[in-house]
């Protein structure tokens, strides 16, 4: 078994940089072979450009969707972008891991996102969730939060983290992936803060040996479910009598029924 860690943060000895070293030491320990791509340390170019692209179908106006299906149909895809897909293929297991910063991933990650689930080459609207490239093989989240878990309930202060999360889960899912539940290192920040150095230390080491731990149980781990195209409509909505697996909308009859 093979897994890739997609590492989204700017400092090397950031504890989410530390994390992904746990998630590899883990991973090896159970007999995985891991990779791993750091997108700051690669100096990875998180931004769309149409310069990434040679002899473009229109040079006079950049269309990146349809110069995305050129080079995936001519096999001109930018080397970057190619390397990527090329250590997704072989993965069996996908981790991202970063900070969450304004409630979303950092704009590297968004980009990798923009950039690597090239239209054509990894989805087209043929292929997708139940008919994606990745179909078969396992994504997981793995993120670091400033403050404990009841402020990331679904009536908590920073958010809902089911919500928070479920952008880049859908977007897994869009491609095929079976989607994990998240591993979710809460209050990181609050803990850096403390002035006892024993304090903070003793709060990391439990997040480090959580997710090591987790990661020795991922046959255990909760699938996140989502709908299927068949369970859509002509008109793009879900068929009558097809389960609802948004969570927005759970959240929305939570609320409603509460």
């Amino acid at each position: 078994m093979h897994a890739h860690i997609v590492l989204a943060h700017p400092e090397p000895r950031s504890f989410n940089a530390h994390l992904a070293r746990v998630a590899q030491r883990a991973l090896a320990a159970q007999g995985w072979t891991v990779s791993l791509s750091d997108l700051y340390g690669m100096d990875f170019d998180p931004c769309e450009r149409a310069e990434h692209y040679t002899g473009r179908q229109q040079p006079e106006r950049f269309d990146v969707q349809a110069e995305q299906r050129r080079a995936s149909d001519n096999g001109t895809i930018p080397a970057a972008v190619a390397d990527e897909i090329t250590r997704l293929d072989r993965a069996d297991l996908l981790i991202l891991q970063y900070p969450m910063w304004w409630h979303l991933p950092p704009a590297m990650l968004k980009g990798w996102l923009d950039r690597v689930l090239i239209y054509g080459e990894v989805y087209t609207s043929k292929k997708r969730f139940e008919h994606g490239r990745f179909l078969g093989r396992r994504a997981m989240i793995s993120v670091t939060v400033g403050t404990g878990p009841d402020t990331y309930a679904f009536d908590g202060r920073s958010g809902d983290i089911d919500l928070l999360l479920w952008p880049v889960n859908f977007s897994l899912a869009y491609v095929g992936y079976s989607v994990l539940a998240p591993f979710v290192a809460y209050g990181v920040e609050a803990g850096l803060r403390y002035s006892d150095a024993s304090v903070v230390e003793a709060r990391l080491k439990r997040i480090e040996a959580d997710l090591g731990a987790q990661l020795g149980r991922l046959g255990e781990r909760p699938i996140i479910p989502f709908n299927r195209m068949a369970e859509w409509g002509a008109d793009g909505r879900i068929v009558p009598g097809a389960p609802v697996h948004s969570a927005f909308i759970r959240r929305k009859q939570q609320l409603d029924l509460g």
